[in-house]
């Protein structure tokens, strides 16, 4: 069902909600599973109407679709339990239990025995967790909050707690367009047409003198404005195609166009084309008007179907905000309380010299100190600010003169001199714009330092180029221009060539603000007459003609997060506007007072945080929190600036440059942007730079997911659970939020000469060989659930193993733990979770499995199709994608579990939809099958790995590849000709672990530099695995020879072996058992796994009098840093 068809579905509901049919309303809500009306479903719950309660929710849920479900309906059918054995009905206690309860004894068998033991009771509130269980409704209103916030968190609610914001009656409005649209159509239109039928069209018969058309002044469906006579049609047939629809947000602003129609907009038939239609209607601005009889507020942004999915996942509370439209009313939280002012930079931490005016400055997208700057001479420079350092500089130079046109020609002839009006990075970095007062552009191509190389030279525009700006209208990344000769024009960003001229203002375009909703990519533009247009990436003209607040000269932009639309100009009095835009109704939301109301210059702005607006103006920086229209604070950096600075935040919003009058920029930061500086003036990976990164990118947890609630099932009470994201080898979001992040303090005595921590006997550690009665393969692929409570392996011969820790007296918080043995988890069907093997062999495939991050779905292949299982029910809910190719590597997009990366037997990686059931792009760049893939969230690339030793960087907007680097193999070692290759990222997401069978190496993405590199001992044998501890201070190795070592990740540097003695028995065979694979426990540093040769899998904690796995060696005894080309030598040399 397409997103039109879904808006349809809430037309129908809004209608038979006015017309009164209340059972049928309730039925569609459900049948559709749309809309879950919560007001509806609180009448239910506290009525007791226990029935229909689960009716309607089996519209939306089933029971075992996640815990939160599970929980939810537990609730509910506890409540009803509880309530018959309150009216002494026993047997329909009985009932209830055998019927509704017995499920949940499949995942909670001790619960149900609980549950089952309160008939025993003469009045159950004797159990003490239920002794303050009061009277039936106020056990049901308790019981309710419970459940609403359990909706809420549920990510099968999302979107589909509220109800989009309509207008009253707005089917029966269409239905009048569309009939004035049929009349207008007419041959011989009469003057008050006779409408009896909505069956077929509407057409008029011979009319008798009628002379002109005319609307249909009586409607068939009452109460509706009157729409306005059409234009006449011209020279448009009746068949013209129509134009690609609009997003809401376009849609919004053409609902009430300017009483002139612009001369591109169609006049063709509108079918469900709300911009076509809304460009010819004239009609006058009205705000929206809530429906007083329903519950349906706020407009909801989302027009993905579960229903028309194949199949889908779910999306964990923890993710990011995927909303691609929302829209700003009043009553839609933004709020983040989590930031101050305090968290504004503010402080004067360095001064840059220019050496000219300041036009224009852009931070790099993802090295955050890294500044891109423009002046009034033409020069182009960029600076690293944490280091003062100028790392480039170009000055004003056309590149091919002979290429250049007359006018340009004779220009340059007269004055060779041009002014920047824009710099701008592409969103990966790899580029960057210069817009010239002088008809041309430049793109310069930029890798590393210095490095800086001309790309594409375009004469653009007739005159001034004033504003560009980067776009990827089909996956393609173009350049969005606009100039003085009042035209828009996009190009290929790599080859040059124009693709799209937008005309249609009627003056200089100011500026450009490409955009995307819905998929649909846009562009607004504002001209020096304060008008604002929008156009799509096709042919028919604007789509939008309003006016800027003060016929201003405008900029516009979007919070980060792409929700919130603001602009920011001064007009030709002097006045500025700082305002957010509604884009639902295209009209001003907010205007923000404190602006000048006599600035010289236009009024520069910029956004951060999705929490704060910032301008330059009348000599100093002033800020906005975007929920307030009141000034927050007024900064004037120590003095020196000009009446309007050009002002520019980096990416976090922790560094703010600031043009200053003498031709200079000053830096200000927050106390995260100097420990950010910090780090750029020491480049040593250090544990201080991991420490500082760490707070730096930490989301703040109440700004984005739903509210922590209990998803357990008890009698009683319940504890919240909090998450936080760290992506993992297999790109699994673990929960931290028992990790408490340490820093280094490993500094011993200096009198004590330090040894390596050698632990031989199975008395210096805890170690604990899981139960297993099933048939034992070796172990090829171990995880931790992200809670931690559960250890996943995947053996060679596809069969998934599952071990569960229980609630007892030694073992309380029921995470995994080497002092309590586990149970080997099955469902009662008795099934197991076996994947597909095809004709293949299971022994020689390459095994792969990613956890989804609420740990409710694995998605894993041992050379067959790809398979995905239920968690709970260990059934296998699709498979897709049979060999050849074979998967051999998968990885869960960390901000939407429906798009996964899958690395191929033939070396390609392919970007999958899951909701949609296809390959969204194939990236191509190694030369043998991929055997490692990793997400970074903080710089929005992917990096994968193969069996060719070499790593590849690409971006997660447009999925091109932007590096690739081959490790540094050993002279001295030599390598299989398939050695697995795999990459994980450290807690900061910049720092990237990889391991090879000769080798760990930390690099530093997204440009690879290798920091550190660790060659192990020849004795140890090759390296069968490494990872990361939960907290990245640790690093644990195994070994072909069955040892295990513990580096210490700051230094690379290796500080405890643990030896096979001692966690493995004697084996007098022959076969020598080691670890193949290791897995770190997700919230407690110093617990690891380890998947074996023999197919057993083994936890190891440290002894609980040592508490961790040695100590770091000091500097002192030639422990310090290593580097890339001076850590080939082996283990430390021990005294």
């Amino acid at each position: 069902m397409s997103s039109l068809s879904r808006e349809l579905v809430f037309l129908i509901l809004q209608f038979l909600d006015e017309e009164k049919f209340k059972e049928t309303v309730h039925k569609l809500e459900q049948e559709s599973g749309f809309f879950f009306n919560m007001r509806y479903f609180e009448d239910m719950v506290t009525n007791g109407e226990w029935e229909e309660v689960e009716k309607y929710l089996s519209g939306f849920t089933k029971v075992d679709d996640n815990r939160y479900s599970m929980k939810i309906f537990f609730e509910i059918r506890k409540q009803k339990y509880l309530e018959a054995l309150d009216k002494r009905d026993r047997a329909k206690a009985v009932d209830i239990l055998v019927k509704d309860l017995k499920v949940f004894s499949a995942f909670n068998e001790e619960l149900f025995k609980e549950i089952t033991q309160l008939l025993t009771l003469e009045n159950f509130r004797d159990n003490e967790q239920l002794s303050k269980y009061g009277d039936t409704k106020s056990a049901r209103g308790i019981m309710l909050a419970e459940l609403k916030k359990l909706i809420e968190a549920n990510p099968l609610f999302r979107d589909k707690l509220q109800f989009p914001t309509l207008k009253n009656s707005r089917l029966r409005t269409l239905i009048n367009q569309s009939l004035n649209w049929q009349h207008q159509l007419c041959k011989n239109p009469r003057p008050n047409p006779d409408i009896k039928t909505l069956f077929v069209d509407h057409s008029c018969g011979q009319p008798n003198g009628a002379r002109a058309p005319s609307p249909v002044t009586n409607p068939l469906m009452g109460g509706v404005p009157k729409a306005a006579a059409f234009p006449p049609l011209s020279a448009h047939g009746p068949f013209q195609p129509t134009p690609a629809a609009l997003p809401t947000s376009l849609a919004g602003w053409m609902a009430n166009p300017s009483p002139v129609p612009h001369p591109s907009a169609s006049a063709a038939p509108i079918g469900l084309n709300v911009a076509n239609n809304a460009a010819i209607l004239k009609r006058p601005r009205t705000p929206p008007t809530n429906n007083p009889t329903m519950d349906y507020q706020t407009a909801d942004s989302e027009h993905v179907l579960k229903r028309s999915r194949p199949f889908g996942l779910s999306e964990e509370g923890t993710n990011l905000p995927v909303n691609i439209l929302p829209v700003g009313y009043g009553n839609q939280g933004h709020g983040q309380s989590s930031y101050s002012s305090d968290d504004l930079p503010k402080n004067v931490v360095t001064t840059l010299s220019q050496g000219s005016i300041v036009k224009s400055m852009d931070f790099h997208p993802q090295q955050q100190t890294i500044l891109l700057v423009g002046t009034n001479v033409g020069d182009v420079m960029i600076w690293e600010v944490g280091g003062r350092e100028r790392i480039a500089i170009r000055n004003f130079k056309v590149w091919d003169l002979s290429a250049c046109s007359v006018p340009l020609q004779a220009s340059l002839a007269s004055d060779y001199t041009a002014s920047i009006n824009r710099v701008m990075w592409s969103p990966d970095g790899t580029l960057f714009g210069v817009a010239y007062s002088k008809h041309i552009v430049h793109i310069y191509s930029y890798q590393a330092g210095d490095e800086l190389r001309n790309h594409l030279e375009i004469e653009a525009h007739v005159g001034s180029v004033n504003d560009l700006a980067f776009s990827y209208p089909n996956k393609q990344l173009c350049l969005v221009t606009c100039g003085e000769d009042r035209v828009i024009k996009v190009w290929d960003a790599v080859t040059g060539v124009k693709q799209f001229t937008f005309e249609g203002h009627d003056a200089p375009v100011y500026s450009i603000c490409p955009h995307h909703k819905e998929n649909i990519q846009f562009i607004f533009s504002t001209a020096a007459d304060g008008k604002i247009k929008a156009w799509l990436y096709d042919n028919m003209g604007s789509r939008v003609d309003y006016d800027a607040p003060g016929h201003s000269s405008t900029t516009m932009a979007y919070s980060a997060d792409g929700t919130r639309l603001f602009s920011c100009g001064t007009n030709k009095e002097g006045e500025s506007y700082l305002v957010e835009w509604n884009e639902s109704e295209g009209a001003v939301k907010r205007t923000y007072q404190g602006l000048g109301k006599r600035s010289v210059g236009v009024v520069q702005f910029d956004t951060t945080k999705n929490r704060f607006l910032a301008a330059g103006d009348d000599f100093s920086v002033k800020f906005w929190d975007m929920d307030s229209v009141n000034i927050l604070t007024s900064i004037d950096a120590d003095g020196g600036l000009p009446a309007s600075p050009c002002i520019r935040f980096n990416k976090d919003g922790v560094l703010l440059a600031v043009s200053t009058n003498d031709n200079g920029i000053k830096i200000l930061a927050n106390a995260e942007g100097i420990r950010m500086l910090r780090t750029v003036e020491n480049r040593t990976f250090d544990a201080s730079r991991v420490a500082s990164a760490a707070v730096v990118k930490a989301p703040p947890i109440g700004s984005f997911g739903p509210p922590a609630v209990s998803v357990g099932m008890s009698i009683g009470d319940r504890t919240p659970p909090v998450a936080a994201a760290m992506v993992g080898i297999n790109n699994d979001s673990r929960s931290l939020a028992d990790v408490k992040p340490r820093i280094a303090d490993e500094s011993v005595d200096k009198s004590r000469i330090w040894k390596l921590t050698e632990i031989n006997e199975p008395t210096q550690c805890r170690s604990l060989r899981l139960p297993d009665n099933l048939t034992a393969s070796r172990v090829s692929r171990l995880i931790y659930t992200n809670s931690g409570l559960a250890i996943l392996a995947l053996a060679s011969n596809a069969v998934h193993k599952l071990w569960r820790w229980q609630r007892n007296d030694r073992n309380v918080t029921v995470k995994a733990t080497a002092s309590v043995a586990p149970q080997l988890w099955q469902p009662p069907s008795g099934i197991l979770m076996t994947n597909d093997i095809s004709d293949t062999n299971p022994e020689d495939a390459v095994p792969c499995f990613a956890l989804s991050k609420n740990d409710s779905y694995v998605m894993s292949a041992s050379g067959g199709k790809i398979s995905l299982f239920n968690m709970m029910t260990f059934k296998t809910m699709t498979t897709f994608m049979p060999p050849p190719p074979a998967a051999t590597f998968l990885a869960f997009h960390p901000q939407d579990n429906n798009i996964i990366a899958i690395g191929m037997e033939d070396s390609s990686i392919q970007i999958y939809n899951v909701r949609v059931d296809e390959v969204r792009t194939k990236l191509k760049g190694h030369q043998k099958r991929i055997t490692g893939l990793a997400f970074s969230n903080q710089l929005n690339v992917l990096v994968s790995s193969g069996a060719d030793s070499q790593l590849c960087v690409w971006s997660t907007d447009g999925w091109e590849k932007q590096v690739n680097k081959f490790l540094q193999v050993p002279s001295s070692r030599t390598t299989a000709p398939l050695a697995d290759t795999r990459v994980q990222f450290h807690i900061d997401q910049i720092h990237l672990l990889a391991i090879h069978e000769t080798q760990i190496a930390i690099y530093e993405a997204p440009k690879l530099e290798c920091l550190k590199q660790w060659v192990p001992r020849e004795a140890s044998g090759p390296i069968t695995h490494a990872t990361f501890s939960c907290d990245s201070q640790s690093i644990y190795v195994s070994f072909e020879d069955g040892s295990v070592g513990v580096l210490t990740a700051s230094t690379l540097r290796l500080r405890c072996r643990i030896n096979p003695n001692a966690y493995l028995p004697s084996n007098p065979s022959s076969l020598r058992v080691h670890p193949l694979v290791i897995a770190a426990h997700p919230s407690e540093p110093n617990q690891f796994a380890l998947g074996l040769s023999d197919g057993g899998v083994h936890v190891l904690e440290p002894s609980e009098s040592e508490g961790k796995w040695g100590t770091s060696p000091p500097v002192e005894n030639g422990a310090g840093p290593s580097t890339a080309t001076g850590a080939a030598g082996p283990d430390q040399p021990q005294r």
